[in-house]
């Protein structure tokens, strides 16, 4: 987690020309909008600006227009930066289904660390630079942003090369390769979608997209989780999996304390109680007690122990096998001989 104080912008206008024209920030990969993915990257942002269309967003965000709309990435991120006012900024295009907070947060320790530069821009697999995933020291960037006008008269239709080319930043290279990936076109949604659905990412992907969808914003601990469904389903039954862990999150929102050690602390409990439960089933009771199948202890003709009920005399009294049932109460005139007293 980032200690340094930083902004957002978000780049989200862009035509999607070989989209076919659709609005890429409402395009879904898991069930979530580009745009959401995307946000979900800034939550350590103090503000972050959205430029381009609105749509509805589970975080607060600010929203801007580049101008003219569709000036291009330049004239974006002016409008952007015009909203912030924190001392770097977090740059990031809406299209990057797989950046994450991770990402953000190496991106500003590397320009909170290192004074001498002016930002930190990821560089992907192949070597190049990203400066739509990147982090600036938000005064050069303001500066040179003016320069651009002042000089060319717009921002509009720039390439970012002119910003980049006079800023002195550093290169970062992502720990997740996919960091960078961007959905330009329905092949990379394609891919993206495929994706998400490996056997690596799935939990956490869903985990994340509920999170978002019921606008909870904790941590998830997803093996603790897994375990205590595991021994509910193992020690007691199979259905008992999902609604133990319904109810520990339950207990855990009744608590009131913070998220993850509520849900710990009633993990905990549930864990423990599934395996008191399990002990029981299998610890062999002892020998003569009621229902065992132990010597002594009478069974129906099917192999179940039989109930004493009141009158009968002693519980189990008929033998072992002889289809006659020990529970029948005395002068009942109980089941007939070859057949099955009542379990």
């Amino acid at each position: 987690m980032s200690a340094h104080a930083y902004d957002a912008v978000v780049l989200s206008g862009g035509a999607g020309r070989r989209l076919g024209g659709v609005d890429k920030a409402a395009v879904r990969i898991g069930g979530r909008t580009l745009l959401a993915r995307v946000l979900t990257a800034c939550e350590g942002a103090g503000t972050t600006v959205v430029v381009g269309g609105r749509h509805a967003t589970a975080r607060p965000v600010a929203w801007a227009r580049e101008d003219p709309p569709g000036g291009g990435p330049l004239a974006a991120l002016a409008a952007g930066v015009r909203g912030t006012r924190a001392p770097l900024v977090l740059v990031l295009s809406v299209d990057l289904p797989f950046v994450d907070r991770a990402t953000a947060d190496t991106l500003v320790r590397s320009v909170a660390d290192d004074p001498r530069t002016d930002g930190a821009l990821l560089v992907d697999g192949t070597g190049r630079d990203q400066p739509l995933v990147a982090v600036y020291r938000t005064e050069p960037l303001h500066r040179r942003l003016a320069l651009l006008t002042a000089e060319h008269g717009s921002l509009s239709g720039l390439p970012l090369r002119r910003l980049t080319a006079e800023l002195a930043l550093t290169r970062v290279t992502a720990a997740d390769p996919f960091a960078s990936f961007d959905c330009d076109t329905w092949e990379n949604i394609a891919a993206a979608r495929a994706r998400i659905r490996e056997h690596g990412h799935v939990l956490d992907e869903w985990i994340t997209a509920v999170k978002d969808e019921l606008g909870l914003d904790l941590t998830v601990d997803t093996p603790l989780l897994l375990d205590l469904a595991r021994d509910a389903a193992h020690g007691v039954a199979r259905p008992a999996a999902p609604l133990t862990t319904f109810l520990v999150g339950y207990a855990a929102g009744r608590a009131g304390a913070a998220g993850p050690e509520a849900v710990a602390a009633a993990a905990a409990k549930a864990t423990a109680l599934a395996a008191r439960w399990a002990a029981e089933t299998e610890t062999a009771p002892d020998s003569g007690a009621p229902g065992s199948g132990a010597a002594g202890s009478g069974q129906t003709g099917s192999g179940q122990a039989s109930p004493g009920q009141a009158g009968s005399g002693e519980p189990g009294s008929g033998p072992a096998g002889s289809g006659q049932a020990g529970s029948g109460p005395a002068g009942s005139g109980g089941p007939r001989s070859g057949q099955a007293g009542p379990a």
